[in-house]
């Protein structure tokens, strides 16, 4: 296959042009004014479609959602949950013994919240997760509990960015 290259014009080969287009495009953002995020002292707001850490809710009542179908399990791509399910005092009905999350797997898809047909798993605005040692980012059921039952994460304390 033979590729033919465009002739180009005198001012083309000169690459002014170019130089000047580029130029032009860089004094256009060097006055635009731009929002810095001072992190520790002011929070990120994330925006309300925001995928975050995965945590397990609990009912009205106070119980766990969970009935241990293992659906998230299966889903996960990259197999970050794991449950171990156990029986309560009514014979159809389980819980999960076990339940533990691996983040430092988890890709923040989504999948897990969309198949759970009890809506006992949900994605919070939670994004911090950072830690040195791999073995702190695999969270259990009940640290998973924890978060789900914490107040939402705009707790009035942080600014919303300004945008402009």
């Amino acid at each position: 296959m033979i590729v033919k290259r465009p002739v180009l014009k005198w001012w083309e080969k000169i690459y002014l042009p170019t130089i000047l287009d580029g130029l032009i495009t860089t004094f256009k953002h060097l006055f635009k004014k731009r929002v810095t995020v001072q992190y520790p002292e002011e929070k990120w707001v994330p925006p309300p479609k925001f995928r975050g850490a995965p945590v397990l809710l609990t009912g009205l009542d106070g119980r766990e959602k969970c009935t241990s179908c293992k659906l998230c399990m299966f889903i996960c791509p990259p197999q970050a949950i794991r449950i171990v399910a156990g029986e309560t005092e009514h014979p159809i009905e389980k819980y999960p013994k076990e339940f533990y999350i691996d983040f430092g797997l988890c890709i923040f898809c989504g999948y897990c919240e969309e198949v759970c047909p009890c809506e006992a798993i949900w994605l919070k605005h939670k994004y911090e997760m950072a830690d040195f040692d791999r073995t702190n980012l695999i969270f259990d059921k009940e640290k998973l509990l924890e978060m789900g039952r914490e107040e939402p994460y705009l707790k009035g304390k942080e600014k919303p960015l300004k945008k402009g």
